[in-house]
């Protein structure tokens, strides 16, 4: 049984012709700036967002690390989700690594941070208080779409305030292709993105984090001192340049797919879905309590694979074709009626 996994758009398998580019990928010593691949993919990715320069790193945690690091000082602070990725799910490293202390707020419906509750939390200038340096909006935030509108106010409050931002763009590619505006266009109101590869464009690994030429030579020192320096790195990078130019656009197919299954899922009385809330290529489900682990089992012995916390969240990829999505609408039918 072929398995069909929607835990995440992070499980995708390199293509062959990915593999293809991977295998014949030229290479050199990316330490000593001398990997083509590596400075190709750096620089594309830069064109494309309009920044000055680039950074190829191993993950999107080390890419938000890094900018953390490279954007505060000790004892500076940064504002952010209480749900984003940059303060709950990455282990924590600003603090840890840097001693940059994190100020959570809590998201809006929309994935948005309430600027006037920002302007709040900025500390004011006293020895008692940590300097607050940065703000971080993520973009998607559990699958949904900042505006261009709220961006556009975010980046002139920061501006306003003397606050640099940095955009968690874990899966920006995601919001540039549903709002049909280029990845320059949102990020024009960003110091700083990062930018995954190995989630929806299906590389097998690593983020580049983009900004100005200075700042991006100051991430460079932070990588190497996070363990980020990598030697003939040019087959990965070769990934990722393929990844962008070959499966961007495609992107807006996942989110159909997760329409479909999000209408046919929302069907069955038993389970609940904000359709609103659909935008890219996840879907939350609510659920009774006690049904979320006998259903993801019941799934997994079907062959297909789901996760959540608290609510149950399935996301579509490249490696789920259209004709999977009727076969797991039925599944979650036959658990229901059985």
């Amino acid at each position: 049984m072929k398995k069909k996994d929607l835990r995440s758009d992070t499980v995708t398998h390199p293509s062959k012709l990915m593999r293809k580019a991977m295998s014949s990928a030229e290479v050199g010593d990316d330490v000593y700036g001398e990997d083509p691949n590596v400075n190709r993919l750096q620089s594309y990715t830069a064109e494309l967002t309009g920044k000055e320069s680039g950074l190829f790193v191993p993950s999107g945690t080390m890419s938000n690390l890094i900018a953390l690091l490279s954007h505060c000082q000790r004892g500076d602070e940064y504002i952010v989700g209480q749900q984003a990725h940059t303060y709950k799910y990455e282990g924590g490293g600003a603090a840890v690594l840097g001693s940059i202390q994190p100020q959570p707020l809590e998201f809006a419906a929309d994935g948005s941070l309430d600027l006037q509750q920002v302007k709040a939390a900025i500390k004011p200038s006293d020895c008692h208080f940590a300097r607050t340096r940065l703000l971080c909006l993520e973009n998607t935030q559990g699958g949904k779409v900042l505006s261009l509108e709220y961006q556009a106010a975010a980046d002139q409050f920061a501006k306003q305030n003397n606050l640099s931002l940095h955009l968690d763009g874990a899966r920006v590619c995601n919001a540039a292709v549903a709002q049909s505006v280029s990845l320059q266009e949102i990020c024009q109101n960003y110091a700083t993105v990062s930018i995954c590869l190995s989630k929806g464009l299906g590389a097998p690994v690593g983020s580049v984090l983009v900004g100005s030429k200075d700042f991006i030579e100051e991430a460079h020192h932070w990588r190497k001192m996070c363990g980020g320096g990598m030697r003939q790195a040019g087959m990965l990078a070769a990934a990722g340049l393929f990844a962008l130019q070959k499966q961007y656009e495609r992107l807006t197919e996942d989110h159909i797919k997760a329409q479909t299954l999000a209408e046919g899922l929302q069907k069955i009385d038993q389970l609940s879905i904000d359709r609103d809330m659909v935008q890219t290529n996840m879907i939350f489900i609510d659920c009774a309590a006690g049904i979320q682990e006998p259903l993801t089992n019941f799934l997994k012995h079907k062959g297909i694979l789901i996760s959540g916390y608290g609510q149950l969240r399935l996301v579509t990829h490249l490696d789920i074709s259209d004709s999977y999505i009727p076969i797991v609408i039925k599944a979650f039918q036959n658990f229901f009626q059985e």
